[in-house]
């Protein structure tokens, strides 16, 4: 297991936050491989998002590596009594009726933000979707950020930072190289994978 030390430029999180992080996947079983690239802002994808286990797991993904997200949910989750709970974890609540509002909201915040790491799921779901959601692709586009790709192998229990890249505007083939680090990674409920394409790449 890595030791505690921080080797990137996003908010990040004090030792005791990294220790428990550590305790959980050590006791889980979890390995973690790869770093945070130098940068101060990105758009984190976490994919497949097939169980409700990939929040704490990932939580404790973020500890060890000592880095402090942000990441969306449904407005609902931050009702009373667990929205302060959940905003203390790093979580924004959002409206889902409106996507492209809600792309351009979050857009804005990371144009505003000196340092953030905004996770977004793609899947939009733990079931099974005909695609990705486009959201995160639009918000790192508006707000100039790269694409960070992360993932949760559950068959090798490996969790994984690796593909960093500015989106060129060019969707298919950006979508090309995240479909091939996501390549063989498997979720908790594989029947549940979203296949990793986007509506608009059936545009182009």
């Amino acid at each position: 297991m890595r030791s505690p030390r921080i080797t990137h430029d996003c908010p990040s999180t004090g030792l005791l936050s990294y220790w428990l992080g550590r305790l959980l996947l050590t006791l889980s079983g979890w390995k973690v491989e790869g770093d945070l690239p130098s940068g101060r802002k990105f758009v984190l994808i976490g994919a497949p998002h097939t169980s409700n286990w990939d929040f704490p797991i990932g939580i404790a993904v973020t500890y060890l590596l000592r880095v402090k997200i942000r990441w969306v949910g449904k407005h609902t989750l931050f009702y009373w009594p667990y929205g302060a709970f959940m905003r203390w974890l790093g979580g924004i609540g959002v409206d889902r009726s409106n996507p492209a509002g809600v792309a351009e909201q979050l857009a804005q915040q990371l144009r505003q933000a000196d340092r953030m790491l905004l996770l977004i799921t793609p899947d939009g779901t733990r079931s099974r979707r005909d695609y990705w959601k486009s959201g995160f692709y639009r918000i790192a586009r508006t707000a100039q950020v790269p694409i960070l790709c992360g993932y949760l192998d559950y068959p090798t229990k490996t969790a994984r930072i690796g593909l960093c890249f500015d989106p060129s505007g060019d969707i298919r083939a950006d979508m090309a190289r995240i479909r091939e680090f996501y390549a063989g990674v498997t979720g908790a409920h594989p029947e549940n994978h979203t296949p990793i394409r986007l509506r608009e790449e059936q545009a182009e």
